[in-house]
Order: C-alpha cells, then sequence, then structure tokens
C-alpha cells in the first residue's frame, strides 16, 4: 500500500506542468456540479411555486432550465477537453521519456526481454497510465464534486437524515478495497498477455518468408489465437470484478436511501417540511447513487493505470549502460586484451583468459567454430557487454575510462545481420553521426563498397526508399550498403563481422579489393568463415570456447598442421 502511493505521487509529479490547465479543469468540474445541485433546489422552487400559485416563477422556470442545461454544458466541455491536453501530453512525454530509456540501457536487457514485449511498454503500458492518472483525476473531481455538491445540500437541509447515508460509507470502502486487490492482478496479467499477442505478431511480420516458405500459417494463427484468448480472459474476468462492484455499492446505496424515505415519511418528520423541500430532499439523495457508481468504477481505471504505473516506473529505473569514462581521446587503433574473462548474464563463460595484443594498422582475423566466442570479443570492444575480469586497452587506456559515445564513434562495424532502416539509401549510408556527410562523400564511399552502380539502377538512385528491414534489396545488396556506411565512418579502428558472408563469388571479390584499400592504416578485425576473407591477415587468431588455442599468420598455421590446419583441411571456406 506503502509503495502503491509512492508510485502514485511519482505519476501525478508528471501533472506538475499542467498545474495552470488543472484551475480549469476545477472550474468546469465545479460549474457542472453547481448545476446538479441547482436541479434539486429548482424542483423546490418551482414545487413550491405551483402550490402558492406564483405565476412569475413558473413563466421564468423554463428559461432557468435552458440556462442550467448552458452552464451544465460549459462546465462539462471546459473539464473534458482540458483533461484530454493533460492525458494526450502526459502520454507524449513519458512515451518520449521511456523510448529514450530503452535506447540507454545495456545489450543485456534486449537479450532478456522480447521485443514484443518491450514495444508492449511504450505502446500499450504508456497508455494505461492515463487511466491511473487524468482519467482517474477527471472522474474523482467531477463526480467528487457532485457527490460532495449534494452531500453538501442534503446535510444542510436534514443532517440527521443525511446520517444514514453515512454510516454506510465505511462498507462500501471494505468492497471496494477487496475489488481493489482482485483488479491490481488480473491488471498486471492482462498488460503481460499483451506483451505476449505484440511478440507472436512481431515474429510472424519479421519472419513472415519463413513462415509462408515452410507453411506455418496454422501453427502461427493458432500462436496468435491461444495468446489472444489468455488475454480475453483475464480482460473479462475484470470486467467481471467490475460489473459486480458497482450493483452492490448501489444496492447499499438504495439500502439508505429506502431507509431514508421510511423515516422522512413519517408524520413527526414531516410536520415542518414543505412538499417542495420533500422532493427536493428526495431527489438529491436519489441522484447520489450515479457519482457514487461512477466513482466505485474508477477503481478499475485507477488499477490498470497503476498496474501500468509499476511495469514503465521499473522499467525507467533500470541501470543504463555504464559511462563513468571521461576521457575523448582520438584513437590511433592499439588494442589490447589481457586476461579478459565475460560472462553473460545466464552464467555462460564466453571469454575465458583471453590475451591479445594488437597494433595500430594490423589487420587480425577471428576464426572458430560457432559459439568459439568471436562475436562476444566484438561485443566487448563495442562495449555492448562488460569484462567482467582482466583489462582492455585501447592505445593504453582502460575501455571503462573513455567516454562510451566517443569509443564508438571511433569503430567501424559491419555486422553478420544487416541492419537496414525504412529510409532512404542515401540516408541508411549517412546513418546517425554520419547524417552531415556530403552527397559526394555517400557516393564514394558506395563506390568503394561497390554499391554505387546497383544504386544507380534503382529507380531514384541514392532518394530509393529500402523499405522495412531492406527487404526490397537482395542480400548482397543490403550487405555493400552496410559496408559503405561502415567505409563513410572513416574510423581509426574496423569490424567486419561475417562482413561477405551474404555476397556471392563476384560480389565478394569486389568487396574483398575495396576492404584491402580501407583496411590500410587502420586497426582491422575480421570474423569470417571463407578463408579468402582471412589469408592475408598480419595475424589469424584461432578461438575454441572463448579462448585462444592458435594464433600466426595463414603460412605458419598451415605449417603448424593444428586447429587451422584442419579447419583448412575442411574447406571450410565453403
Amino acid at each position: 500500500m506503502k509503495q502503491d502511493f509512492k508510485v502514485y505521487l511519482r505519476l501525478l509529479s508528471y501533472l506538475k506542468p499542467f498545474v495552470g490547465i488543472m484551475v480549469l479543469v476545477v472550474v468546469g468540474f465545479a460549474l457542472n456540479a453547481a448545476t446538479e445541485v441547482s436541479v434539486a433546489k429548482l424542483l423546490e422552487k418551482i414545487i413550491n411555486a405551483i402550490q402558492t400559485r406564483d405565476q412569475s416563477f413558473t413563466t421564468l422556470f423554463p428559461i432557468l432550465v435552458v440556462l442550467l442545461m448552458f452552464f451544465r454544458g460549459v462546465g462539462l466541455f471546459i473539464g473534458g477537453y482540458f483533461t484530454a491536453v493533460i492525458s494526450r501530453n502526459l502520454i507524449f512525454n513519458i512515451r518520449q521519456e521511456v523510448f529514450a530509456k530503452l535506447l540507454r540501457l545495456p545489450a543485456q536487457y534486449y537479450l532478456d526481454n522480447s521485443s514484443g514485449h518491450i514495444t508492449a511498454k511504450i505502446m500499450y503500458n504508456v497508455e494505461q497510465l492515463t487511466a491511473a492518472s487524468t482519467e482517474s483525476l477527471k472522474t474523482v473531481l467531477q463526480q467528487g464534486m457532485i457527490t460532495i455538491a449534494l452531500l453538501g445540500y442534503l446535510l444542510y437541509t436534514n443532517w440527521r437524515l443525511t446520517a444514514v447515508i453515512l454510516i454506510f460509507g465505511p462498507l462500501i470502502g471494505i468492497i471496494i478495497r477487496k475489488a481493489s486487490k482482485r483488479m491490481r492482478k488480473l491488471s498486471v496479467q492482462v498488460q503481460d498477455t499483451m506483451g505476449d499477442v505484440n511478440h507472436v505478431v512481431q515474429e510472424a511480420v519479421g519472419g513472415q518468408l519463413v513462415v509462408k516458405g515452410f507453411g506455418g500459417q496454422p501453427y502461427e494463427q493458432e500462436r496468435f489465437k491461444q495468446h489472444s484468448l489468455e488475454n480475453l480472459k483475464r480482460g473479462l474476468k475484470m470486467v467481471i470484478v467490475q460489473q459486480l462492484n458497482s450493483p452492490i455499492v448501489q444496492l447499499i446505496m438504495s439500502i439508505a436511501l429506502s431507509i431514508i424515505m421510511y423515516i422522512a415519511l413519517r408524520p413527526e418528520i414531516l410536520q415542518d417540511t414543505s412538499a417542495g423541500q420533500f422532493i427536493a430532499y428526495i431527489t438529491a439523495a436519489g441522484m447520489l447513487s450515479k457519482p457514487i457508481k461512477t466513482l466505485t468504477d474508477v477503481n478499475e481505471k485507477l488499477q490498470r493505470g497503476m498496474a501500468a504505473a509499476h511495469s514503465v516506473f521499473e522499467l525507467l529505473d533500470l541501470p543504463e549502460e555504464k559511462n563513468n569514462g571521461t576521457l575523448t581521446p582520438v584513437l590511433k587503433g592499439n588494442v589490447e586484451f589481457k586476461n579478459v574473462n565475460m560472462m553473460y548474464a545466464d552464467g555462460y563463460h564466453a571469454i575465458q583468459d583471453f590475451t591479445l595484443k594488437i597494433e595500430a594498422g594490423q589487420t587480425v582475423a577471428l576464426v572458430g567454430r560457432s559459439g568459439a566466442g568471436k562475436s562476444s570479443l566484438v561485443n566487448l570492444l563495442m562495449r555492448f557487454q562488460e569484462i567482467n575480469s582482466g583489462s582492455l586497452l585501447f592505445d593504453g587506456i582502460a575501455i571503462q575510462d573513455i567516454e562510451v559515445s566517443s569509443l564508438r564513434t571511433q569503430i567501424a562495424m559491419v555486422n553478420q545481420q544487416v541492419v537496414l532502416f525504412n529510409r532512404t539509401i542515401r540516408e541508411n549510408i549517412a546513418y546517425g553521426q554520419l547524417e552531415s556527410a556530403t552527397d559526394e562523400e555517400v557516393i564514394a564511399a558506395a563506390k568503394a563498397a561497390y554499391a554505387h552502380d546497383f544504386i544507380m539502377s534503382l529507380p531514384n538512385g541514392y532518394d530509393t526508399e529500402v523499405g522495412a528491414q531492406g527487404l526490397s534489396l537482395s542480400g548482397g545488396q543490403r550487405q555493400r550498403i552496410a559496408i559503405a556506411r561502415a567505409i563513410l565512418k572513416n574510423a581509426p579502428i574496423l569490424i567486419l563481422d561475417e562482413a561477405t558472408s551474404a555476397l556471392d563469388n563476384e560480389s565478394e571479390h569486389y568487396i574483398q579489393k575495396a576492404f584491402d584499400e580501407a583496411m590500410q592504416h587502420r586497426t582491422t578485425i575480421v570474423i569470417a568463415h571463407r578463408l579468402s576473407t582471412i589469408e592475408n591477415a598480419d595475424v589469424i587468431v584461432v578461438m575454441d570456447k572463448g579462448r585462444i588455442i592458435e594464433q600466426g599468420t595463414h603460412t605458419e598455421l598451415l605449417a603448424a598442421h593444428g586447429a587451422y590446419y584442419q579447419l583448412h583441411a575442411r574447406n571450410f571456406e565453403e
């Protein structure tokens, strides 16, 4: 309960910039509440006017009704509109904060959470926050003011009778508390199952070629159906709790009203009360039922929003990538590993006692079976993963002492899985820190990557949109655009992770020539299965289970008749 209060206060803190607008919301709903009480008072006046045959008031009555409805509408519009302004802005601000946080989280977070669940947090859960903030506040303000106004009128008219309603207050509170616990639990389950649904959709859409190629449509449809059914069941259970909650509270209110009517109709109570006053009192007491029901219903919104708030704030409070480094050196390209060890969160020991010295300008090739630790080593260099022990030095400076963005701007990387964005080819090559590159520089990089000719053959040349994930291009074309991006970066350290694996032999021949030139005067680390891309390396490092088992030149390693010789004998370049 204390934790909930803290979370709710934190959520409300996001409303601080909108204090001025909140005043307008309060004014609007106060105007609306005043008209509700005026209905009962107007009823009293008209009945008394009819009894006393007050012709002047009965003539004025229709005009007063229209005025009452006009001010009621104005109040509702002001309150409703400005609540929506706050609500939309709140979602916008929190969504920006969550997205910015996602960009700063360590790589491990993305290994531990599916993209579907991550997307659900920023799209669905953030949307639900308004249920606990603006939607709930709107209902509490609007219906709370009506309730207070009506209770005030009832207490002023006859406080003894009104005490009967107040006696039932604690019982209503207990029922609402019981329902709250159940609805909170179900809200968390609804959000989790929404993440599952989102995950299935993203996998099916992203892998649609495999789904179609292997006839996986029935399986994916069934998987989507099962997760959607779970979401539906949890949602309906919430509806049951909510729909039972309101009638029970209304039943309690009706018992209170029946007791009031029974007492009020006693002759000894009625003796000093006019017909107008009696009807006005009963009308006001009856009108209490609606705002109290609505205030009871707000509990569902509150619990839904609070479950979302816990989820969103949990993400916002996660530790970000470690970036305690303050140095921003201009790197020459010297890299040294000293007894480096690295373990993943699940306990897998990816790199073990790894020691290697790479001189600036050298080309080092990493070879080994799948799972040998080659990609993990690259993750350490880019600081996507942290070393657990040992030291990793750039030009003699510990990696932890270098500011992360400064480090990454000086390392160009071509990944095994090419990532292209749904933008133009020019924007994909000159991406991020490269966006200020001139057209001439972009074209020069594309020519160096042997991508210029195929780009110019496209309908809009460099302004051609590549589509989602660049799927409108062939694998080799995507690879060459990624290589052009790395060449344009012109960094002192170049990492090629399976960089030519998607290319045909002819393309690879030209790419290799481009790389031979690009590799000059910079440190290059190559991970490749094809011997043609590594046999000219200065040093070849053979890895197995995160350790170095052999290192030397192509000729030296063949002569040693060790692990590299066996790989070569198996013709693993094919």
